[in-house]
């Protein structure tokens, strides 16, 4: 099967710096815009929010800043889904130029299911577990993302 695509857009004018290059937080917010999109593959759109009271929070997000991406830009979000329980998703983003292998960027992010009325942890709706677990057998044939599991640090 081929990557999950869940975003793609242009880098705008205002996402760039005085060295002409994609900022760091738009980087972010462009893997925000992923997650976005794969919440709605699985269940958790908008009106499904509104209905049941649940969402989606990040509890982490690491970043790996891997190649210069700059104005006008063509980007696109591969999306990886690494793995998931009863209450969190663990999910493997790369930005990547549209029709290029190689990841200008990756962000691993651990998500944890909220019912908003607390807020508080909640299990899935078994119609969302379904989705992931489509979306994950799908994915059967994809390596392991290079930069899963990388911890900040200074090694000598």
């Amino acid at each position: 099967m081929p990557a999950l695509i869940t975003y793609r857009t242009p880098v705008l004018p205002d996402w760039v710096d005085y060295n002409g290059h994609l900022r760091d937080a738009y980087y972010l917010l462009i893997f925000s815009y992923a997650t976005d999109a794969l919440m709605e593959r699985i269940g958790l759109d908008a009106d499904a929010r509104g209905q049941s009271g649940h969402s989606l929070f990040t509890l982490e997000a690491h970043i790996n800043y891997l190649h210069e991406v700059k104005l006008d830009t063509e980007v696109e979000v591969q999306t990886h889904i690494i793995g998931f329980d009863n209450k969190r998703l663990h999910l493997y983003h790369s930005l990547h130029r549209k029709d290029f292998d190689e990841a200008l960027a990756a962000s691993e992010q651990m998500l944890v299911h909220v019912d908003m009325a607390g807020p508080k942890s909640a299990p899935f709706a078994a119609g969302t577990l379904a989705q992931l677990e489509t979306l994950v057998d799908g994915q059967d044939n994809q390596t392991v993302p290079a930069y899963l599991g990388r911890t900040i640090g200074m090694h000598k």
